[in-house]
């Protein structure tokens, strides 16, 4: 049987951030067959479409350059293929990158451990109130904005981290997965984490350790960047 992979890019954005993995890998599956590509079915007891998936998001977290691989059983032209997945999308789950990757290629779930991402940040209530008490009124918005960024700089990356999985407490260190310094732009801050065989740190974990009791939350958490080795 020929042996065609297709590696798809797509941004995840909006409202469907918050589907669970498993969720966005079947809206994938349902994309390709509404997009009658010709693809490839496992044997065995449980047939199922032959497919691997990036490595996954944590629930809200988006990405604008997620992938996922479909293998077909016949050639179809990568814009043909990439506008007939486009025609059978969701908006918010949006392919805009189609091409053929070789046997020797990594498959999408490991293919790429280093990630950017990048979270917009707000003063929740009582830290606006707070700003909005120790600013003039006449100059409110740009001192809102610069007491935001100004709290955006300060924060700072705590030495461990103690998560509960499966019943079970384990202590991280973020400086293990954290890759380079993180990056504060005016309300936003962009770092880079590397998924490790021994295991990883999620942003949001990472970013709910940092901004506990500073007044701040995440609106929004994305991954802008999947890279192969840091640096690139």
């Amino acid at each position: 049987m020929a042996d065609f992979r297709l590696r798809v890019t797509y941004a995840m954005s909006g409202r469907l951030v918050m589907l669970s993995h498993l969720e966005v890998a079947r809206a994938l599956e349902r994309a390709v067959r509404r997009a009658n590509l010709p693809y490839a079915v496992s044997q065995g007891f449980s047939p199922h479409m032959k497919q691997a998936f990036g490595a996954a998001l944590p629930v809200g977290v988006g990405g604008t350059e997620e992938i996922f691989d479909v293998q077909l059983t016949e050639y179809v032209a990568p814009d043909k293929a990439l506008d007939r997945l486009r025609a059978a999308s969701a908006a918010d789950l949006m392919p805009y990158k189609a091409c053929y990757i070789t046997k020797d290629v990594p498959a999408a779930s490991v293919a790429y451990p280093f990630s950017t991402y990048r979270a917009v940040l707000a003063f929740d209530d009582e830290g606006f109130a707070e700003s909005a008490d120790s600013s003039s009124s006449a100059d409110s918005a740009p001192s809102d904005f610069g007491a935001l960024a100004q709290r955006v700089a300060s924060l700072r990356v705590p030495e461990s981290i103690t998560v509960v999985r499966k019943k079970k407490e384990k202590v991280l260190v973020p400086s293990d997965f954290l890759v380079g310094a993180m990056q504060a732009q005016g309300d936003a801050l962009e770092f880079t984490l590397e998924a490790k065989k021994t295991g990883s740190l999620r942003p949001d974990v990472l970013l709910e350790a940092m901004l506990e009791g500073t007044g701040l939350h995440a609106v929004s958490i994305m991954r802008i960047r999947q890279r192969e080795k840091a640096g690139e």
